[in-house]
């Protein structure tokens, strides 16, 4: 049997397990979903069933439309995930470039510091980090929440990234060199190509943390004009009683531009998490 017929399995299998997280990773959204087009009253008694023409109520998306500015926390989340994801994939591919291709002094240290960065929570540092943004004149602005969400997913982006760049072949790269190419030419254009399938995985896993997040948008920027969904959301969320119409609708509507991101890079996702069955 040739090495390509015996690996046409193992690419079904990894497809049929993708597929199958994602519907049981799926369920719980839909559950959201279809529980914020029911009445209040259906939420508790009908969980889990779809709304029907008794029990269907809009209640919960008037409510979110007429309290608060959602408009403008979408507008705030996606500008911070956006220019996160962007910060995060280019000074992270760089980085993880650099210590794959270039033998240095420190280039072991470099490499195991950038993973306890992954293993040491950024919230432990809350207290100096809040610090440092009410000295910088940044607290109650978009750019704190993204300069935290950029530190905090750079060490695994540049840990995933720096192990891809390794396979790229070293005599693409030196031909690229022989033609007179720059290290800047060689890396946007021979390399970057090449380790899409990883930069889209890193964006996933990056993206979702990020849009998510309540606990540095409520602690460094929690003014009207700087809230994000999620910290929109806690508006329905009272202490003594709970407007679980509008926090279900809240989430539904948060839960759009996160879907439209992941299909815009679920095709590389799919190759980078595959690639290793398919060799």
């Amino acid at each position: 049997m040739s090495r390509a017929t015996t690996s046409l399995p193992r690419s079904i299998a990894a497809h049929a397990i993708l597929i199958a997280y994602t519907v049981i990773a799926l369920f719980p959204v839909i559950l959201v979903i279809i529980n914020s087009f029911k009445s209040r009253q259906a939420i508790f008694r009908e969980p889990l069933m779809p709304p029907t023409s008794k029990t269907f109520d809009l209640v919960g998306y008037v409510t979110v439309m007429k309290q608060g500015d959602f408009l403008l926390y979408f507008q705030n989340s996606l500008i911070v995930t956006v220019a996160s994801l962007f910060l995060v994939l280019l000074f992270g591919a760089m980085a993880a470039f650099a210590l794959a291709e270039y033998r240095f002094r420190g280039n072991g240290l470099m490499g195991l510091y950038l993973a306890l960065g992954i293993m040491i929570p950024i919230r432990l540092a809350t207290v100096a980090i809040l610090q440092l943004m009410v000295a910088g004149g940044l607290v109650n602005t978009l750019t704190a929440l993204i300069l935290v969400y950029t530190a905090q997913g750079l060490p695994l982006a540049i840990f995933i990234l720096a192990e891809f760049m390794k396979s790229v072949s070293d005599d693409l790269k030196n031909a690229g060199r022989i033609d007179g190419l720059s290290e800047y030419r060689i890396f946007f254009r021979l390399v970057l190509p090449l380790v899409r399938p990883a930069m889209a995985t890193v964006a996933v896993f990056t993206m979702i943390p990020i849009w998510n997040d309540l606990w540095f948008p409520l602690i460094l920027a929690p003014s009207e004009a700087t809230k994000t969904v999620t910290l929109g959301a806690q508006l329905f969320l009272g202490q003594y009683v709970t407007n679980w119409n509008a926090v279900l609708a809240a989430l539904s509507l948060a839960i759009l531009p996160v879907l439209i991101l992941y299909v815009v890079f679920s095709r590389q996702l799919i190759r980078g998490i595959t690639s290793g069955a398919v060799k």
